[in-house]
């Protein structure tokens, strides 16, 4: 399974539209299937649009999680250590066999002064 981790700072405007997409090797010892998976959405905070999000996407394995890739909204590059996080699992039609995602999982336009189900505090991200 894949999983799309938010770790976000709802203090500035900015604009998230961007697709991530990446591909899902196959695991140290070769077992598996190459799996490509891409997600996209636009993130607002108190009704404007929010700047510097922090995005990582994980692969969900049995021992530990594999971070795929990590990425930013645009703009000022503001950082703080402990930053509030939440996930989005991606069901498991949106994961394609293969190098190429053949449908992008849309998350819709979220607003980030709300609470998520599962909302804590991340210290280590």
């Amino acid at each position: 399974m894949v999983t799309f981790f938010v770790v976000l700072l709802c203090l500035s405007a900015g604009i998230l539209s961007q697709n991530v997409e990446n591909i899902v090797p196959k695991n140290i010892l070769g077992i598996g299937s190459t799996q490509s998976v891409a997600v996209s959405g636009r993130f607002i905070c108190n009704g404007r649009p929010a700047a510097n999000i922090k995005l990582k996407l994980y692969e969900n394995e049995i021992m530990f999680d594999r971070l795929i890739q990590e990425s930013r909204t645009d703009s000022n590059g503001q950082f703080i250590l402990c930053d509030q996080k939440f996930t989005i699992k991606i069901p498991k039609d949106y994961v394609t066999s293969g190098d190429r995602a053949s449908r992008t999982f849309d998350i819709g336009t979220l607003n980030l002064a709300n609470n998520f189900p599962g909302q804590s505090t991340d210290c280590i991200n």
